[in-house]
């Protein structure tokens, strides 16, 4: 069974180095060990009952500038009824354990682990924990960027056991599945799971105009970032700036994972905010 990865809570050990897991913040990529995810840097939201949340990334001068990205941990019983307080804002929900009811234009769908769903932008919906264990997921929020002659996406509901492997040209080692379509220039943002098997690399230093978020749902790796490499595991986070150097190379015995976001379709601002 597949196990997805989760911000631990808790506190650590208090005799332990505080600047032994590495955390890096720097004005091209930030690096958050998921050791660092703890009871208190947790936040609590408004509109939401029973529910804390890790946020990992927000726009914020010289950081992240597309997106939001949260962990949300939520009790028996809670959940929101007004979720979103943007109205533009258009969101990516990953679920890595429990329960979620998840109300879309008066619709309920049931979600459990692995599952993904992609709400547009303008829609009412909700989401509460109908379980007896917390209900643990991903959050990815942006505002929608209109384009001539497009409306909005599509809602989209989905698993990743049953979204297919695309694999790199020339490797059966590195692979995404993909929930929204690449060709449906709609999306301004895509949301994908990136598997590479042990041994498995990216091959060059990509530099590239996306942004990206990218939690780590699953294994171990070293991963180039600018001109560094970080050994990562399940649970660690990192944002980069659009064209940051990133290598990687699997480790372990078994499958590297992470959830990754990126910006996508759609001309640069030639005027800045």
């Amino acid at each position: 069974m597949t196990t997805y990865a989760f911000p631990p809570g808790g506190m650590p050990d208090l005799s332990d180095d505080p600047a032994a897991a590495g955390s890096i913040f720097t004005t091209s990529y930030a690096f958050i060990p998921g050791s660092t995810m703890r009871d208190i840097v947790a936040s609590l939201l408004p509109g939401w009952i029973k529910t804390r949340a890790w946020i990992l990334a927000r726009p914020l001068t010289g950081f992240a500038e597309t997106f939001a990205q949260y962990a949300v941990e939520v009790e028996p019983g809670g959940g929101s009824d007004t979720p979103e307080p943007d109205a533009g804002a258009e969101a990516g929900i990953f679920v890595a354990s429990g329960e979620m009811m998840l109300d879309l234009d008066g619709v309920t769908h049931a979600l459990t682990a692995g599952g993904y769903a992609y709400i547009p932008p303008g829609r009412k919906w909700r989401v509460h924990n109908p379980g007896h264990t917390d209900l643990k997921f991903h959050w990815i929020r942006k505002r929608w960027q209109p384009a001539e002659g497009l409306t909005p996406p599509d809602p989209i509901f989905a698993n990743d056991a049953t979204t297919p492997f695309n694999h790199m040209r020339g490797t059966d080692k590195w692979a995404t599945q993909r929930f929204a379509s690449p060709s449906d220039l709609r999306h301004d943002m895509h949301v994908n799971i990136v598997t590479f098997q042990p041994g498995g690399r990216i091959p060059f230093a990509e530099t590239h105009i996306m942004e990206h978020g990218l939690y780590v749902l699953e294994g171990t790796a070293e991963y180039l970032l600018n001109d560094r490499w970080h050994s990562v595991q399940a649970g660690d986070f990192m944002w980069l700036r659009a064209w940051c150097p990133q290598a990687c190379i699997a480790t372990g015995s078994g499958p590297f994972r992470y959830l990754l976001y990126k910006d996508v379709n759609r001309h640069p601002e030639l005027v800045l905010p």
